[in-house]
């Protein structure tokens, strides 16, 4: 029974680690975010990139505590789109956050402490308000998904 315990929670980190990831991205996606729009446009950006680094940090607090070695953020990614018109930005913006769902969806998969899901499920849902209001930015049906993170079709 312990070396399952020992191989749930070691997924459960591997996920965490992976959502980490995933928010180093969206760091650095934001920055390309905001300099695409207007400056009047661009607290929206700064917003959504405060908030990430805020789950960064909580994450890489919360993997050092466990004594897990915390991803290090690549020296930068790369876009999967030209970021050339603040649709563009809007559409990267959608990217970003549907990344991050994904992502946690995949923690929530692995958790198996009632903090991780509630911080999975937290995380979660935040992204898909961001993204419902990117996606109207960026001329897309604004349509929420009742379980963001997971693939359509």
């Amino acid at each position: 029974m312990a070396d399952d315990e020992t191989s749930a929670t070691a997924a459960e980190d591997a996920a965490l680690d992976a959502a980490l990831a995933a928010e180093h991205a969206a760091v650095w996606g934001y920055g390309a975010v905001g300099a695409a729009l207007g400056p009047g446009d661009r607290g929206s950006a700064a917003v959504a990139e405060a908030a990430h680094r805020e789950v960064r940090d909580r994450l890489i607090t919360l993997l050092d505590e466990r004594g897990t070695e915390p991803a290090a953020p690549e020296g930068g990614y790369q876009l999967p789109f030209p970021v050339l018109a603040p649709v563009d930005a809007a559409a990267l913006a959608v990217v970003l956050e549907e990344g991050v769902a994904a992502a946690w969806v995949r923690v929530l998969d692995r958790a198996v402490e009632r903090t991780t899901r509630a911080l999975a499920v937290e995380v979660l849902g935040a992204a898909e308000v961001r993204a419902v209001g990117w996606r109207a930015a960026a001329g897309r049906a604004t349509a929420t998904s009742a379980l963001p993170g997971l693939p359509t079709g």
